[in-house]
């Protein structure tokens, strides 16, 4: 049997469940964290880099623990098969199930948040949204906030389940987005003659010190386009181009597209 101390059990050690472990080990959280996973290298690997627990079947949870569900969407329910929340704080980070979906998935429990989070968790800086059933407390919600917040830069919170469509969609998938734009800069660099590694190194270190230059002044991002840009210029040139092409519509339409498959997986698995 368990004793009286809180345990944070994450059911699937993946990507996502590895950087919201990281984060709890760098707030020295470490030892309150146990990793089920059915991979033996998964289990070995977290075991090792962040000395927590980790075992391949899930083990009796209690009304003081938290679970977080980090598998995939379309296992989850084998996954939940064989488990009892017996009162336990759920949080879940898979796209697109719903509060009711999951509630069916656990017996009925309805002490249920989701969070959608991406992967610059794993280095500290993600941005996660949350949604609390009915039947979480506030003190449900700090506890859920920060646990997630030991990896995640900006936690927010929803007043409505169907906007977590739209966090998957713009930060969830978000960070992707920008390794693909990443690319086609470094791409363009290296038809321009410069070397792979160089190139990489251009690209990066642009992304970086936008993103820098963007959160110290504040400013409007259109605005900040505005003082690189003159007219009949180079980066005018650049600019032009992409919107003779509706490269900004594209995109977009490239979001929209995210946020309606996140909703099609959630009738789905319904």
């Amino acid at each position: 049997m368990k004793g009286n101390s809180m345990t944070i059990y994450f059911l699937g050690g993946g990507n996502m469940a590895a950087a919201i472990v990281a984060g709890l080990h760098r707030a020295g959280r470490a030892g309150e964290v146990h990793v089920t996973n059915r991979g033996a290298a998964k289990r070995e690997a977290l075991a090792a880099r962040y000395g927590v627990a980790v075992s391949e079947r899930q083990p009796e949870i209690g009304a003081d623990d938290v679970l977080i569900l980090a598998v995939k969407p379309q296992d989850m329910q084998a996954a939940c098969a064989d488990v009892q929340p017996n009162g336990a704080l759920v949080i879940s980070l898979a796209a697109g199930l719903s509060v009711a979906t999951l509630s069916r998935y656990l017996g009925g429990t309805r002490r249920l948040v989701r969070v959608m989070p991406n992967t610059p968790a794993q280095v500290g800086e993600g941005v996660a949204g949350l949604f609390a059933a009915d039947d979480v407390n506030a003190a449900d919600r700090a506890r859920a906030e920060a646990i997630i917040a030991a990896s995640c830069r900006l936690t927010f919170w929803l007043n409505d389940e169907a906007q977590m469509h739209a966090v998957t969609a713009v930060s969830g998938s978000g960070s992707a987005y920008v390794f693909y734009l990443m690319n086609a800069l470094q791409q363009a660099a290296q038809d321009l003659g410069f070397g792979a590694d160089a190139a990489r190194a251009l690209s990066l270190q642009t992304f970086r010190g936008a993103v820098e230059l963007a959160a110290q002044s504040g400013a409007d991002f259109a605005a900040l386009q505005d003082t690189v840009t003159s007219k009949g210029g180079t980066t005018f040139a650049a600019l032009e181009t992409f919107r003779q092409h509706h490269l900004a519509e594209h995109f977009c339409d490239g979001v929209n597209a995210a946020a309606a498959r996140s909703a099609e997986l959630g009738k789905a698995l319904a």
